[in-house]
């Protein structure tokens, strides 16, 4: 049960409450009247939702995309959850069950970070055209942004260790898994065994212990999993037949700047090593309809090495199974056929091939 008090506010406002169940996305909504409102529904799990204010009342699918919402996380559990505020969904306070206490808790600890990521995307958009191309600025960037990562995981670790039976420090390292281009499974593994058996067991626990078990299955020192793939002929292509070489495995696509930004890089790297017992395989994020875009950018670039994909974007067989939720993305195997670097750019690129093949 959710029971709301939001000002005076009343028709024609209503509040929609939105989440989902599996791949389900389930809707509901309630009138607002002299700023109360309420809610009833049953779930299996605590499950995080949404509030969403339509102060004009005229539905969710009115709403402009990216623009300014008045909205708030909440967690469904049994209980009756208590929401008030003076004005507005975003400054309302959640009392009455567990889970959303605690997640008014963590809000508090987790501020200031949000204050210091605003400040620096601000800064960011602020700057002059020609200082944001800038290696300079960019390096400065990054090394912001690595602290502020830190900063993070401090906070969320802290709030794990002092509340190891809490859902909300769950859906920390849930929200970590999702956010981060290239999560650290072992860490995360570490940050997950801080919780209680009871957390671990739960349904969601499970859940993220399965994803977690599939990241693992793709880090560094595990064996790297066999695939086949169309080439851009439609030949089928297996990692498994490059066994006895050193593989770079690439995940990548046309539509990427940061990866067509990085293919110089692969470049340099494949001309100087290919007669090293060193191949490449790239896999493109690419869809059917844009295959064309595909075979153009590999022309276009001097991709002169294995090319192969199923085209079906995001839902790529080979990307789902290397956990694959960003790109440019990479996995180093050896002649044996282990995972022995991964995510490994530019300069690193290099310094790696250099050390395999120096000692050779």
């Amino acid at each position: 049960m959710i029971k709301g008090k939001l000002g005076n506010l009343g028709a024609p406002a209503k509040i929609f409450l939105v989440y989902n169940v599996g791949t389900q996305r389930v809707t509901d909504s309630s009138a607002v009247k002299n700023g109360v409102f309420e809610m009833a529904g049953q779930v299996d799990d605590i499950t995080q939702a949404v509030l969403v204010m339509d102060y004009k009342g005229t539905g969710l699918q009115s709403f402009v995309p990216n623009a300014p919402v008045d909205s708030a996380p909440v967690f469904l559990e049994q209980g009756t959850i208590t929401i008030s505020s003076t004005d507005s969904l975003y400054k309302a306070k959640f009392t009455g069950t567990r889970a959303n206490e605690d997640y008014d808790r963590y809000k508090v600890a987790i501020k200031p970070l949000n204050e210091a990521v605003k400040a620096l995307n601000a800064e960011y958009a602020s700057a002059p055209v020609a200082k944001q191309g800038s290696q300079e600025f960019r390096d400065y960037l990054i090394k912001k942004q690595s602290a502020l990562q830190q900063q993070a995981k401090d906070i969320n670790n802290k709030f794990i260790a002092d509340n190891p039976d809490s859902y909300i420090g769950l859906q920390t390292l849930i929200d970590a898994m999702n956010s981060e281009a290239y999560p650290d499974a072992q860490n995360l593994q570490i940050r997950f065994s801080g919780l209680s058996k009871a957390l671990r067991e739960s349904k969601a626990g499970v859940a993220y212990q399965k994803r977690l078990d599939a990241m693992k299955s793709v880090s560094v020192g595990a064996i790297a999993p066999d695939f086949a793939q169309p080439d851009t002929s439609g030949v089928p292509v297996k990692l498994s037949s490059f066994k006895g070489k050193y593989v770079f495995l690439d995940f990548w696509a046309s539509w990427c700047g940061p990866c067509r930004n990085e293919n110089p890089n692969v470049v340099k790297a494949y001309n100087k090593y290919k007669g090293e017992n060193f191949t490449i395989l790239s896999v493109s994020l690419d869809q059917t309809e844009k295959k064309s875009d595909w075979l153009k950018a590999i022309h276009d670039d001097g991709l002169t090495w294995n090319h192969v994909s199923d085209l079906k974007f995001w839902a790529n067989d080979a990307a789902l199974l290397y956990s694959v939720r960003a790109i440019p993305q990479n996995f180093l195997i050896d002649p044996s056929g282990k995972i022995i670097a991964r995510n490994i750019f530019g300069d690193d690129l290099q310094k790696k091939l250099a050390e395999i093949f120096n000692k050779m």
